[in-house]
């Protein structure tokens, strides 16, 4: 029976949101689970690390140095005890109440893994940059050529794993390639994968935004990799 919840975030220089968004997390109900949030920060260089440091009712972890959103959230995984994990971006853009959702089909034993799919429903294309709308169309539909699946959404932050069924998996991602491999290899072990759609309200690349084009190069690699050599 699914009765804990770990919540991953990773945080680098998200001085203006992060508390807001720890806030949040603490307010909303996640199926009643029992939860903790593990907060992992990549080496801010800003006041984050200095807000993080106050608190003492989570589990925080700092890097000794910078290096990226996917060794964040893979030592946020080994450092994970409960039934299911899920992956919390520490900005703004995503709604922490739509991860029931997302847990409400492991705790119903429907599915091993639920992504979070902004692009589910067409409606909800206009709450994004029109170049993260592309490359996020190209990615998703190049996983589904290379892997024989179905979704909708590869490069959402809301995913949501039963933790011991990728307990196991060897991350190897530092960046942003963290969500093409981790696609990989749930798809890969025959996890059972489900979508549902979430909310979405994309902040701009002025207001602290990281993704850039390199990493759409980086995530086409990474599903070629997998796919064919590992």
């Amino acid at each position: 029976m699914v009765k804990t919840l770990d919540i991953i975030v990773p945080v680098f220089n998200e001085e203006k949101t992060i508390e807001t968004v720890i806030k949040k997390l603490e307010e909303t109900d996640f199926c009643s689970l029992e939860k903790r949030l593990i907060l992992v920060d990549d080496f801010s260089d800003d006041s984050t690390r200095e807000i993080l440091s106050k608190i003492k009712n989570h589990k925080v972890i700092f890097h000794d140095k910078n290096q990226g959103k996917g060794a964040a959230v893979a030592t946020g995984i080994k450092n994970a005890t409960a039934d299911v994990v899920v992956i919390q971006d520490a900005d703004l853009e995503y709604n922490p109440c739509d991860y029931s959702k997302l847990l409400k089909l492991i705790v119903d034993d429907e599915a091993d893994v639920v992504y979070g799919s902004r692009l589910k429903e067409k409606s909800q294309e206009k709450s994004f940059l029109f170049l993260s709308l592309f490359a996020n169309k190209f990615l998703t539909a190049l996983t589904n050529i290379l892997y024989g699946s179905k979704i909708t959404d590869m490069e959402t932050c809301y995913k949501a794993f039963r933790r011991e069924k990728i307990k196991d998996f060897k991350i190897r991602a530092k960046k942003f390639d963290f969500e093409p491999e981790i696609t990989a290899k749930v798809i890969k072990n025959k996890l059972r994968l489900k979508e549902v759609a979430i909310s979405y309200n994309a902040r701009a690349y002025s207001e602290g935004k990281k993704v850039k084009a390199k990493d759409a190069l980086q995530a086409i690699f990474t599903l070629f990799y997998y796919r064919f050599f590992d």
